[in-house]
C-alpha cells in the first residue's frame, strides 16, 4: 500500500480522490491540495460520506515550485497525480524532480499565454526523469489517455498492422442549460477554438476550426454531428506509431454550443489577451469562465451518456479488417457514485488507474512515457473493473471522410 498527492480539485479531481478512496488496497494515504483547500475539504467532506475514508487535504499554489517541493517533501507520496491546470505540468514536475517522486498527469502542457498545446516541452524532461531513476506518465485521461492504450490494444492484440485510427468523442449529456462546458472553460474554449489538424501520409494538415463535419451514429446516443479537430494524442499517437497513414480525432457539439461560441468569438470574449477595463488588465477568456457554470456543479443536472472510443483499419493475418473499441459511460451512474458527471467521471478513473499501476509495479520505467508505450493489458483489465467497461466490435468498413 502507498500514498499519493493529488494536485487540483476540481470535478477531476474529486472522481479521483473518490475511486482512489474506494480502493483502499492500492491507496494506504491520500491527500488532496489546491489553490483553494475549502474545495479540497469539501471533496474530503464526500469521501467521508461515501467511503468512510478521511483523506488529507493542503492549500498550495502550483505554479510555485518551492511550496510544491515542501508540500510533497511533507506528504511523501509515491505519486504526484496532477489534475490541476495544463499550464501547471513544468512546475508540478520540477517539483517532482526535487523531491526525488513519480509524476501522473491527464492533459499535455501548454503556456497561459499562447493557445497552443503540444508535448515538446514535458518530452524535453526525458533524459533528467531517467537520471533520477523516476517515472513520469503523461496524458492518463480518457483522450488521451484511454484512447491511447485503446489503441496499444487494437496493435497487440486484434490488428498485425494499423493503417488509419480515428478517434470520436461523443457526450451525449443535456445539463438543460444553453451554454456550459464539461471540464475547465478556459482549456476547453482554448481548445475547440483551435484550428484543426489532423495526419495524413506523414504530414500534418490544418485547417480552420470546426469546418468540417460528418454524422455518426453513436450507440446509446443517437446520431450526431462530430467534427474534426485536433487532439494532443494525435502528436505523441504519429511519433510511436509511425506506421499509421492517418490519424484524425472528431468530437460532438451541439448547435446551441456552437451557436454561444460563435458569439463570443465575435465579441471577444474568447481572446486569451490582456485587455484594459475600467484600468486594470483583464483576460476576456478568463472573465467569461469566471461567468459560467463550474463543471462539478453540473453532475446532478445532466442526463445521457458519453460514447468514446477508435475506429483503426489495418490487417490481420493477411486480411483487411476495422476495429472498433469504445466504452460508453452513463452521466446519471457517474454521479451517484462520485458526485460528479460522466466528463469528470471518465477522466477521474483512469487518473486512479494509472497511479495504481505505478504504485504496484506493473507499470515501471526510468523517464518520460505516454500511454501508448506502457502495456496496455492491465489498464484494460482495471477499466472493466473500475466503472469503465470496454467493448469491441469489428465493423463492415473504416470511417469515411
Amino acid at each position: 500500500m502507498s500514498g499519493v498527492l493529488v494536485i487540483g480539485a476540481g470535478g477531476v479531481g474529486s472522481v479521483a480522490v473518490h475511486k482512489m478512496a474506494m480502493n483502499p488496497e492500492l491507496f494506504s494515504h491520500i491527500t488532496l491540495a489546491s489553490r483553494r483547500v475549502h474545495k479540497c475539504d469539501a471533496v474530503a467532506a464526500s469521501v467521508k460520506q461515501r467511503s468512510g475514508v478521511i483523506i488529507s487535504t493542503a492549500a498550495l499554489d502550483a505554479d510555485d515550485v518551492a511550496a510544491t517541493t515542501a508540500l510533497i517533501a511533507a506528504v511523501k507520496p509515491e505519486v504526484v497525480v496532477n489534475l490541476a491546470l495544463p499550464y501547471q505540468n513544468l512546475t508540478i514536475m520540477e517539483a517532482c524532480l526535487a523531491a526525488g517522486v513519480n509524476y501522473l498527469d491527464t492533459a499535455n502542457y501548454e503556456p497561459r499565454d499562447e493557445a497552443r498545446f503540444e508535448y515538446s516541452w514535458q518530452w524535453a524532461y526525458q533524459e533528467r526523469f531517467e537520471a533520477a531513476g523516476l517515472m513520469a506518465v503523461l496524458g492518463c485521461g480518457f483522450d488521451p489517455g484511454v484512447t491511447s492504450v485503446f489503441t496499444a490494444h487494437a496493435r497487440k492484440h486484434l490488428l498485425d498492422r494499423i493503417d488509419t485510427l480515428d478517434i470520436l468523442d461523443c457526450n451525449g449529456g443535456d445539463n438543460g442549460l444553453p451554454f456550459a462546458t464539461n471540464f475547465n472553460p478556459e482549456i476547453n474554449i482554448r481548445e475547440v477554438t483551435a484550428p484543426s489538424r489532423h495526419l495524413e501520409n506523414g504530414a500534418w494538415v490544418e485547417g480552420p476550426a470546426l469546418t468540417h463535419k460528418q454524422v455518426f451514429d453513436f450507440d446509446q446516443v443517437g446520431p450526431r454531428n462530430m467534427y474534426l479537430m485536433y487532439h494532443e494524442e494525435l502528436e505523441s499517437l504519429a511519433r510511436f506509431y509511425p506506421e499509421i497513414r492517418r490519424i484524425r480525432f472528431w468530437m460532438t457539439f451541439g448547435e446551441s454550443y456552437l451557436r454561444h461560441l460563435e458569439v463570443l468569438q465575435n465579441v471577444g470574449m474568447t481572446r486569451i489577451d490582456p485587455v484594459m477595463f475600467e484600468g486594470r488588465e483583464i483576460v476576456p477568456l478568463q472573465f467569461l469562465k469566471a461567468l459560467l457554470p463550474e463543471p462539478a456543479t453540473l453532475g446532478a443536472m445532466t442526463r445521457g451518456k458519453t460514447n468514446i472510443g477508435i475506429i483503426a483499419t489495418g490487417e490481420k493475418a493477411g486480411a483487411a479488417k476495422t476495429v472498433y473499441v469504445l466504452n460508453i459511460c452513463d452521466h446519471e451512474t457517474a454521479y451517484a457514485e462520485t458526485g460528479n458527471q460522466a466528463v469528470s467521471y471518465t477522466t477521474g478513473v483512469p487518473a486512479m488507474i494509472g497511479a495504481a499501476l505505478m504504485l504496484s509495479g506493473q507499470w515501471k520505467g526510468d523517464g518520460v512515457f505516454n500511454m501508448e508505450q506502457l502495456d496496455p493489458d492491465p489498464f484494460m483489465e482495471l477499466l472493466n473493473r473500475h466503472g469503465l467497461p470496454w467493448q469491441v466490435r469489428d465493423l463492415a468498413s473504416p470511417l469515411a471522410f
